[in-house]
């Protein structure tokens, strides 16, 4: 008889000091769960321009971190990160630390939508609540914050995810890559009610 080791998911801040983890995260994800999506070249663009570590949202604090706790772990052992994703009161819709057209001005909540951002699950990680926990503890933070809309820019891997939780699509874009590509993604909204 095997004995099945169980598995909690603990749903954190992010640090400074997890960018690494975070890195291979992202990678693994656009790798693993865009190729449906999109070509060869334009994930390896947006990995190089776009897709990437937020620094920012690490240090507002509105960065998340989902990591395995295994039960057959000491507690003082570092948890694997397995997915991540954040909510920002600043302008930019997406892209990380090497996106140039980042707008980091902070917005306010009484007339603008805070933004969804950065969302990415290790693909061995997909399909088992992770982006839905992650989802709702940034929703519930942005309200917190005052905040009563949302906004993202989506990934096309990510848009049925999205329509599920109730964000509702507003327009398509085009964001230029490094290598000459564009990244099309879509901007998406959701009111509290």
């Amino acid at each position: 008889m095997r004995l099945v080791k169980a598995t909690k998911i603990h749903i954190r801040k992010a640090t400074a000091a997890d960018a690494p983890r975070l890195r291979e995260v992202i990678e693994a994800s656009v790798r693993g769960l865009q190729a449906e999506d999109y070509l060869p070249a334009q994930m390896e663009g947006a990995l190089k321009s776009v897709y990437g570590v937020d620094s920012q949202l690490i240090a507002d604090g509105t960065y998340l971190v989902a990591e395995v706790l295994d039960s057959n772990r000491d507690s003082g052992t570092n948890p694997g990160i397995v997915g991540c994703g954040g909510w920002s009161k600043r302008k930019t819709l997406y892209g990380g630390d090497q996106f140039a057209a980042r707008e980091d001005s902070l917005l306010d909540p009484a007339c603008d939508a805070a933004r969804i951002r950065a969302f990415f699950v290790h693909p061995l990680w997909a399909r088992r609540g992770i982006g839905s926990r992650i989802l709702e503890a940034c929703e519930n933070a942005a309200r917190g914050a005052g905040f009563t809309r949302l906004e993202m820019g989506a990934t096309l891997s990510g848009v049925a995810f999205y329509q599920a939780k109730g964000y509702a699509a507003l327009e398509n874009l085009e964001a230029p890559l490094g290598n000459g590509e564009a990244l099309s993604i879509v901007r998406m909204a959701k009111e509290f009610k």
